[in-house]
């Protein structure tokens, strides 16, 4: 059974691009990894239906941030508006509790931005304005650090 002291908070992350840590995003989400299931039935075993993995497919990435004066985002999101999409690599990293180490890395390939949303802005309202860009990947992998428990 897990130790409690090793469950990770939603609120510790960081997001790196190329190796570098840019913008601090309030929300990231649907890392994940889809593999589609192929059936199929064996001559003389009508009953029963066989399996094998078919298209590994990783869900669009949505980052959510306060909007602030930095551009780089939508520079970036230009370039493929443009017709020159720059892929590149980026991670989430999930820090430990104390904020200090990092725990646990989603590692990202070939990512480029596909959608942008602005912010929904109201002069009644309070909160900050949020910009939202999605992302598409074409690999994930799970890096757990071995010296952050």
């Amino acid at each position: 059974m897990a130790d409690e002291r090793n469950l990770l908070r939603v609120y510790n992350f960081v997001f790196e691009l190329q190796g570098v840590r840019v913008a601090y995003f309030t929300q990231i989400s649907a890392l994940g990894v889809d593999i589609d299931v192929i059936e199929y039935r064996e001559g003389g075993d009508a009953a029963n239906v066989r399996t094998l993995p078919g298209l590994v497919r990783y869900p669009r990435i949505t980052l959510s941030w306060g909007v602030t004066t930095s551009g780089e985002m939508w520079q970036w999101l230009m370039t493929a508006i443009n017709g020159r999409v720059e892929k590149r690599n980026a991670a989430v990293i999930s820090l430990s509790p104390d904020g200090n180490r990092e725990v646990v890395r989603y590692n990202l390939t070939q990512v480029w931005p596909c959608s942008w949303n602005g912010a929904s802005f109201d002069a009644l309202g309070s909160e900050a304005a949020i910009e939202r860009v999605t992302l598409v990947a074409e690999t994930l992998e799970r890096v757990a650090n071995a010296g952050a428990a």
